[in-house]
């Protein structure tokens, strides 16, 4: 980047890689795993293609990001975050925590990414004893592997291994879901939801993500 505040400060130097605009969403919006520029794109309402590119060229440069191509028959290029990057996970959930207290704008919705977070950037580690289990989410035909292990909760966007309960549905339907405008029997009543699992898995499921 070519602007710094020329502070040694820990919190200034910092600032010199993510405090740029639109750095610390791309980060947020790559939390969960990797994703193609233009799914990157789509979750960052009001960034052009051009700030977005400008944006990844500079946390690439930096050592956040990593860009990783896949070979053929796929031929996709995917960003994923650095294992430095990943340090950053904390930082924004507490961010997130902090700033939910701040107004809320006028208009948009939770992006699917930033509904996951969250889910866990609200969790209580004293519930993962009895919530523990691997769980998977389906939304929109994207997949979330979601364990609760270690007094943590863990969201990742890939298929789970032999979960023990799976979820699907659409993006608007779980974020009422989270948001508790609707039940999840209900939601299951009107075909907006399907969840299949043992009895005890899909009850720690529901109870994982309506408290």
């Amino acid at each position: 980047m070519t602007r710094s505040y020329g502070d040694p400060c820990g919190v200034a130097r910092g600032l010199d890689v993510i405090g740029e605009r639109w750095a610390l969403l791309v980060v947020r919006d790559l939390l969960l795993g990797p994703k193609r520029f233009n799914d990157l794109l789509g979750g960052l309402h009001g960034a052009s293609p051009n700030v977005l590119t400008q944006r990844l060229h500079d946390l690439i440069d930096l050592g956040v990001v990593r860009r990783r191509d896949l070979g053929p028959p796929a031929r996709v290029r995917l960003y994923e975050l650095t294992e430095w990057g990943h340090e950053l996970e904390p930082l924004l959930l507490h961010l997130g925590r902090w700033g939910s207290q701040a107004p809320s704008p006028p208009q948009g919705e939770l992006g699917i990414d930033s509904l996951l977070l969250s889910l866990k950037a609200g969790f209580d580690p004293a519930r993962a004893d009895e919530l523990s289990g691997t769980y998977q989410l389906g939304v929109d035909g994207d997949t979330y592997l979601v364990r609760v292990a270690d007094s943590s909760l863990q969201i990742e966007r890939r298929a789970a291994r032999q979960p023990s309960a799976t979820l699907s549905t659409d993006l608007d339907t779980l974020r009422q879901v989270i948001d508790g405008r609707i039940a999840i029997p209900a939601a299951q009543q009107s075909s907006r939801l399907h969840i299949d699992g043992d009895e005890p898995s899909v009850r720690h499921l529901t109870d994982l993500l309506q408290p």
